[in-house]
């Protein structure tokens, strides 16, 4: 078994993985709030020196159980989609927007505190779309359909909407998609297309046209 066989994850495997990473944010955020722990201070502040390592921490904290949830269900299906069809980049792809959604904040963002992982999915959704329009093959704008149909206005949110959310994180979760996307979108091997017998013969060897043609050319030698 090659590289890639052994690290493709089936659609139930990726979902499951997907769920387990959420869950353990569920977990930090319920932890947070019984043990009344200062998640807080795990965000980025931008241009904080002493808080660059929110880069690494913010994604894993929300403000509040209501920002999470809506964070929820975009991360199990974008992560389950890159995770099940992208075998070599997946990993690069959270990581290119994880980091850049983080230094983009910290550099450029708004004079407040930035949590939660939404930089994260627009990294994501913005790698499926760019991707599928570079591959074009069938796995690829299969996943981006799905993506686009549930998460269209990712696009949108990357643009002021709210005071109270973080574009800036959106914005460069986004870049950071788009950069993978476009570095890297050679490096998955294509799905292998199912063929038949009947694609692999030629016409003039199909025994029915075949006999039909020599039948043919013996009529006419016999009007001569």
């Amino acid at each position: 078994m090659n590289t890639v066989e052994s690290n493709t994850y089936s659609l139930r495997q990726s979902i499951f993985t997907s769920t387990i990473v959420v869950t353990v944010l569920w977990v930090i955020q319920s932890a947070g709030v019984l043990f009344d722990l200062p998640l807080s201070l795990l965000g980025i502040n931008p241009m904080d020196p002493v808080r660059l390592y929110g880069i690494f921490t913010a994604p894993l904290v929300h403000s509040g159980y209501e920002h999470l949830f809506n964070n929820t269900l975009p991360l199990v299906v974008l992560g389950s989609a890159l995770l099940y069809g992208y075998p070599r980049t997946r990993l690069k792809v959270i990581m290119f927007a994880w980091l850049v959604s983080g230094f983009g904040v910290w550099l450029l963002g708004r004079d407040a505190t930035h949590l939660g992982a939404s930089g994260v999915a627009h990294g994501m959704f913005f790698y499926l779309f760019v991707v599928a329009v570079l591959r074009r093959d069938t796995r690829s704008v299969g996943l981006m359909m799905i993506a686009f149909f549930m998460y269209g206005t990712m696009i949108l949110t990357i643009f002021p909407t709210e005071p109270d959310i973080s574009y800036e994180a959106h914005f460069f979760g986004a870049v950071g998609g788009l950069a993978c996307a476009l570095l890297f979108w050679r490096d998955d091997p294509k799905p292998v297309r199912k063929t038949y017998s009947w694609e692999n013969e030629d016409e003039e060897d199909d025994p029915v046209i075949k006999d039909l043609w020599q039948e043919s050319d013996h009529q006419e030698e016999h009007r001569r």
